[in-house]
């Protein structure tokens, strides 16, 4: 490694700044320029669920699972982060789906378990409508999106990255190589950029010709007023999913994406909130305080894209959703594919290169 390696991390999101935060403590001078604030667009609407459920396949559960004990590494190495393991209950599929789902974890090792209407009540004693049966996760967790993202951008900055508030217009070619961007600041050299921009991703590519095929579905969440805790951990209940934040907050979507935010977001956000009001026993007292709309930087496939392009070098690649989940470890495995070369073999499904035609 070539610790005085110039790298340029476009985007402040989540993803952006675990890149930016793990070259940094290794030595690279970085600088991480977005043209929003921290967070960036997608992370501050996150539901930010820390798992590796719902029926993946086994190669993108074991890097999950893999980006699960990173955020343990992660909260060591950076004390204080807004990280908690509250478990989650999950009742949302098919009885014989989740029975699949529970026998399929089981075999890989997922701390998974069956549990009763009387358990689902154990564990969330303030729930209104209980199922016969429950999927519980007690090593599932949240990290507080915004939070943990301007940790990780501070403490960036603590070793010597550089935070630039500016719009990325272009990539600047030479010989084949990206060399640096074109900003609405003028040009800024690098020997490396990361794109990480989420849903601005694509536009920024396509500037050197390199097409990145992502969907950005949109997803509504609403917030209450802090509150008295009500909530344990996650719900992920039949078209209603929710989870209380640090600041009391219950925030819920009709999926952890979000929901549908239809043609009038103002109805389907009061809509929304009335059916989670009604599902929380002692929630009479709730307020909706605001809804967001977030666009998730979706590939079409379902799956991240993490590494370089080919046939372009100096740009390195890492969009996706699932975002809060995968940042520690996409942090951890990008900072040493950038510097050493090294891929992380969890990452050999999630080239660029699955999409040539």
């Amino acid at each position: 490694m070539t610790a005085a390696k110039q790298v340029m991390v476009i985007g402040a999101g989540i993803i952006g700044a675990s890149i930016a935060w793990h070259l940094s403590r290794v030595g690279a001078r970085v600088t991480v320029i977005a043209d929003s604030p921290a967070g960036g667009i997608a992370t501050p609407n996150s539901f930010a669920w820390i798992n590796a459920s719902w029926g993946n396949p086994e190669p993108y559960f074991r890097l999950r699972t893999r980006a699960m004990a990173e955020w343990t590494r992660l909260a060591q190495d950076l004390p204080g982060l807004p990280l908690t393991w509250c478990g989650g209950l999950c009742w949302d599929l098919p009885a014989a789906d989740m029975q699949t789902s529970a026998t399929e974890h089981t075999t890989w090792g997922y701390g998974i378990e069956r549990i009763d209407r009387a358990g689902v009540a154990r564990i969330e004693p303030n729930l209104t409508d209980l199922p016969d049966f429950a999927l519980y996760v007690a090593g599932e967790g949240v990290a507080e999106p915004v939070a943990a993202t301007r940790a990780l951008l501070a403490d960036a900055e603590r070793y010597g990255a550089k935070i630039i508030s500016s719009m990325v217009t272009a990539l600047v070619q030479a010989g084949g190589k990206i060399v640096g961007v074109e900003t609405s600041h003028g040009l800024i050299v690098s020997d490396e950029v990361v794109i990480a921009a989420g849903v601005g991703s694509p536009e920024i590519a396509a500037t050197a010709g390199i097409r990145l095929p992502i969907e950005t579905p949109p997803g509504l969440i609403v917030h209450s007023r802090p509150y008295r805790k009500l909530l344990n951990g996650l719900v992920l209940a039949e078209r209603l999913h929710m989870r209380q934040t640090a600041e009391g907050r219950i925030i819920a979507g009709s999926d952890f994406g979000g929901a549908d935010p239809g043609m009038d977001a103002e109805t389907t956000a009061r809509d929304l909130f009335a059916a989670m009001k009604a599902m929380l026993r002692g929630g009479e007292g709730l307020e909706l305080d605001f809804h967001t709309v977030g666009y998730r930087p979706t590939p079409i496939d379902g799956f991240p894209i993490i590494g370089r392009a080919e046939g372009m070098d100096g740009v390195y690649v890492a969009v996706m959703h699932s975002g809060i989940t995968l940042a520690p470890a996409v942090g951890l495995f990008a900072a040493r594919e950038v510097l050493e070369g090294e891929r992380d073999p969890l990452l050999a499904p999630y080239g660029l290169s699955r999409f040539a035609q």
